[in-house]
């Protein structure tokens, strides 16, 4: 058995990092956690002493006493006066059963043949996991650490864990959504996009998807058919397409969908109709009412999607919902635009008995969000931190917009820029012959990460040409040399600076 002073073992438990996120004290409690969850550590080997482990990992002595001192009160080490710490041996009791071999000559399970949804077979996500390490990312839907909020979201956390908060939202709530959250939502957020809504008319959901999802689920059945702007949210179609609709392609102008071009046929249309997804055009106010119009004559639903419509515009619209007085509009809010992507939360608003509905069944997906996000979030609009972010990050995006549209004039000028005022990204058109996802290769070779279009439209033979460039999460300074090097990349020789 090793002894105290043998360090080749501690040098292989206990390695912290100055890049983590965790702090120092709880990288030392989970390797120790770690290795004796593992049986890395026999309950009759003692740890190093707290003042030798400080000298070795370079920290101070208080840091693994706090960490030991932890491990004690959860019961993973034991103090022995005189003798220092050890593993309780109570963990190490612990039933652990060893993984049955694989037979490699038994013949598999064949899943795909037993599914009853084709969700693998869909459109897949743009993966781009490592967009963080990239110097120049034009990705959509992710956020700039540098704007995050980070203080007041810590601040906000901590007042969800305070004692009596704790009391409001630990308990199962069934079905239910924290009320202060959906009084938030239906104070803060609501009347900026002229919707007015009561407590029962709003449901919380985890993001924009998750509220889609739940629609499909509830309201389609094979045989529905749902009217899509084309290009249009590929997964949302693809979300319909799994609940068994099938999907009526509706061409898009500068205007927003084509009204009059959506099938009378269609039960549902789903819109972008703040901002095109993924051209970043409104509907505009002609064609909005056409729309209600055209959904009353022919009895058909309205799901409105409020994809980036969080952020302060400079010829803000109302949300459709807010014309809506027949109910026949349901529209879907997000807060991933500002608040964070990885926080999933969103919301649905719709009539009262539709949201009892919804409740019905999140019950069964999933009962509810988890209440301490809810909380914590309700209190971050509570406080007005929601309303400066949005103001900071308007101002951003704009600046980031403007610049971004330059450097593609000066350095793309054979691209075209969709032209609209607002959103978190710049839709863009190449000349004919024109294949991003070969261009989104050789750029990503130089550091630069941009998103072809092709995926984006419902056609078998899409069109190549396309491609969105996201501004959420790149810098001011870097919008410029990016470009110069998506232009390299294209086979272009970037102008002077």
């Amino acid at each position: 058995m090793p002894a105290r002073s043998d360090s080749a073992i501690w040098s292989g438990l206990f390695t912290i990092s100055p890049d983590s996120g965790q702090t120092l004290q709880a990288q030392i409690r989970q390797a120790i956690v770690a290795a004796i969850l593992d049986r890395q550590i026999a309950a009759s080997m003692p740890l190093p002493s707290c003042r030798i482990l400080a000298e070795k990992l370079g920290v101070a002595r208080g840091t693994v006493v706090l960490a030991f001192q932890q491990l004690v009160d959860q019961g993973f080490l034991i103090a022995r006066e005189r003798r220092g710490h050890f593993v309780n041996p109570d963990v190490l009791t612990s039933p652990s059963k060893p993984a049955p071999k694989q037979d490699n000559n038994a013949p598999g399970l064949n899943w795909k043949a037993r599914r009853r949804i084709a969700a693998s077979d869909m459109p897949p996500p743009m993966k781009m996991e490592n967009w963080i390490k990239s110097s120049y990312p034009f990705v959509y839907g992710q956020f700039d650490p540098g704007l995050f909020p980070t203080a007041e979201w810590r601040e906000c956390n901590r007042m969800a864990l305070a004692v009596l908060e704790i009391r409001n939202w630990a308990a199962d709530m069934v079905d239910r959504d924290d009320p202060l959250l959906i009084e938030q939502i239906q104070a803060r957020l609501l009347p900026r996009r002229g919707i007015f809504a009561n407590p029962d008319e709003i449901i919380v959901t985890l993001g924009a998807q998750n509220a889609i999802y739940m629609l499909a689920m509830l309201l389609m059945a094979k045989g529905s058919r749902v009217a899509m702007e084309d290009p249009g949210y590929p997964d949302a179609r693809s979300i319909f397409r799994l609940a068994g609709a099938d999907i009526d392609p509706v061409r898009v102008d500068q205007h927003g969908i084509v009204a009059r071009e959506i099938p009378a046929e269609s039960g549902f249309v789903f819109v972008t109709p703040s901002h095109h997804c993924p051209t970043m055009v409104p509907l505009s106010e002609d064609r909005r009412r056409e729309l209600l119009s055209l959904a009353a004559r022919n009895d058909q639903i309205i799901i409105e999607d409020g994809y980036d419509s969080q952020l302060i515009d400079e010829a803000p619209q109302q949300a459709l919902k807010s014309l809506d007085r027949a109910g026949r509009v349901i529209h879907v809010g997000s807060m991933s635009k500002t608040l964070a992507p990885g926080l999933r939360l969103g919301y649905i608003v719709a009539s009262a008995d539709l949201i009892a509905e919804l409740r019905a069944l999140r019950r069964f997906m999933l009962r509810h969000p988890p209440a301490n996000n809810q909380r914590a979030v309700a209190l971050f609009l509570s406080l007005g931190h929601h309303d400066a972010l949005v103001r900071k990050l308007s101002n951003a995006f704009a600046e980031r917009r403007k610049r971004l549209v330059q450097a593609i004039s000066a350095f793309l000028p054979e691209w075209r820029a969709a032209d609209s005022a607002g959103g978190t990204s710049v839709w863009l058109e190449g000349p004919q012959g024109t294949d991003a996802g070969k261009l989104a290769e050789h750029a990503a070779t130089r550091s630069v990460l941009v998103e072809p279009g092709a995926r984006f439209f419902d056609a078998g033979d899409a069109p190549r040409r396309f491609m969105r460039l996201g501004i959420s999460s790149i810098a001011l300074q870097h919008i410029e040399p990016g470009i110069r090097e998506l232009a390299t990349a294209a086979g272009r020789r970037p102008a002077a600076a």
